[in-house]
């Protein structure tokens, strides 16, 4: 395949594939607070953190690892200013210790912080602001859970993401892989082509953080244990051992477990989904580790080339473009053609896509495995020959175009559904004024 394609497929799988410890918004917040409180220089007297409504929606209903079981924006944010390390940057509360804990509850009780609403702003967007005296000291998050777009201490621009990358550009024009190069033909031939040597890190240890979280999903009571139910009650059959692992890794990630995940998308949730499925089918028909990490090429790259359309965060749930890419991976483990391939991935949006996204929080492990049941039946009907034809809803003239479509609904047809859910959710449109 063109070299320029190969190379920016592996960079894009060493960019995206890295570890977060805990849902990955609360751990920005996190990331954001304690980079301005290590700007700051010394301990501030408040905190103030403004949040896009997609930032509010995902950290609300979810458990901050290493919390001692707190939930919200101010307890990730607080949390990541008393005990974290920004140098981590998604791993920042790796070092929180039980007295960062006590202080972070006293904090909060007595109003140390406050999270406003950002309005007129990206989807993903943080700003934390830390105040002592007459210092203070900004940061501030855009578009990317890391992505760190300017820094000001005392009115003082330190950094300005915009000029940095100007800058950049006049070096290289590599610098960010380019995932308009994503298709699902030229991903295949990936799959098919790449050498070990250039993925098996990434991808071993995909499959190490992922496989240990859902192993401690189904071991513990985690979260309202959606993996263990699924497991318990539909039997030890391939089809829901896949799906009892990426939902009791989600089961235990969004209620707090401090064990890191390899994230997709910047979701742990997306790469739980999108990898764990693969691997639990990959040993069941015994094949070699090469084979299976193959199939993770096509699984994530097949979730990656879904979400450009869709964009970081929005009203619709990346666990069915996740879902997509781990039936795609499934189908080709199976030995499908490119063309059984495509179908797989069409049929599981033509399926479950439009499911909403209502946040982050435990009841995301049951859209896991709502998600993966319609990717595993996508599977079995693309081997079949059968798949939902053109013009049937949302289904285009190619499957590149059926992506983009969904796509496009995700980012714009579903913004006023993410501003519904997000003013339902705090309390901004009463349900008792819902006629």
């Amino acid at each position: 395949m063109d070299k320029k394609i190969y190379d920016t497929y592996v960079r894009i799988l060493e960019e995206e594939l890295v570890p977060a410890l805990g849902c990955t918004e609360p751990i920005a917040l996190a990331y954001a607070a304690a980079k301005a409180g290590e700007v700051l220089g010394t301990f501030p007297e408040h905190l103030t953190v403004a949040c896009s409504g997609n930032i509010i929606k995902n950290v609300k209903g979810v458990t901050v690892p290493n919390s001692g079981g707190m939930k919200g924006v101010e307890a990730a944010a607080v949390l990541g200013l008393t005990g974290g390390d920004p140098g981590q940057a998604l791993e920042v509360l790796e070092t929180v210790k039980e007295s960062d804990i006590i202080r972070t509850k006293e904090l909060i009780q007595n109003g140390f912080c406050d999270c406003v609403l950002k309005e007129g702003v990206a989807n993903l967007y943080i700003e934390a602001k830390a105040v002592c005296k007459e210092e203070e000291a900004i940061v501030v998050i855009e578009d990317e859970h890391t992505n760190i777009t300017r820094i000001e201490k005392n009115g003082r621009v330190l950094f300005e993401k915009e000029e940095a990358e100007i800058q950049a550009a006049e070096i290289t024009d590599d610098e960010t892989p380019d995932k308009n190069l994503l298709n699902l033909e030229d991903i295949i031939a990936f799959a098919n082509e790449v050498r070990m040597e250039d993925v098996e890190n990434v991808l071993g240890r995909q499959v190490k953080y992922n496989t240990r979280i859902a192993e401690e999903g189904l071991k513990n009571p985690w979260g309202a244990q959606v993996g263990r139910v699924v497991l318990e009650e539909f039997g030890g059959d391939v089809k829901w051992r896949a799906v009892a692992k990426a939902a009791a890794g989600s089961d235990a990630r969004m209620s707090g477990c401090s064990l890191p995940v390899i994230i997709n998308s910047g979701s742990g949730n997306q790469g739980m989904t999108c990898s764990l499925p693969v691997i639990e089918y990959g040993h069941a028909m015994e094949k070699t580790e090469e084979e299976i990490y193959r199939a993770l090429c096509v699984s994530n790259l097949v979730a990656l080339n879904q979400k450009r359309y869709i964009g970081s965060l929005s009203a619709y749930c990346g666990a069915v473009c996740a879902a997509a890419g781990a039936g795609a991976g499934i189908t080709y483990l199976h030995g499908g053609t490119l063309e059984q391939i495509e179908n797989t991935v069409v049929n599981t949006i033509a399926d479950a896509g439009g499911i909403v996204c209502d946040g982050a929080k435990p009841s995301c492990a049951a859209k896991i495995s709502t998600a993966l049941q319609a990717a595993i039946l996508s599977h079995k009907m693309a081997m079949r020959g059968l798949t939902f034809g053109r013009g049937e809803g949302l289904v285009m003239d190619c499957p590149e175009d059926t992506i983009k479509a969904v796509g496009y609904v995700g980012r714009a047809g579903m913004k006023q559904t993410d501003v519904e859910i997000l003013n339902l959710m705090i309390g901004k449109t009463k349900i008792e004024e819902i006629s």
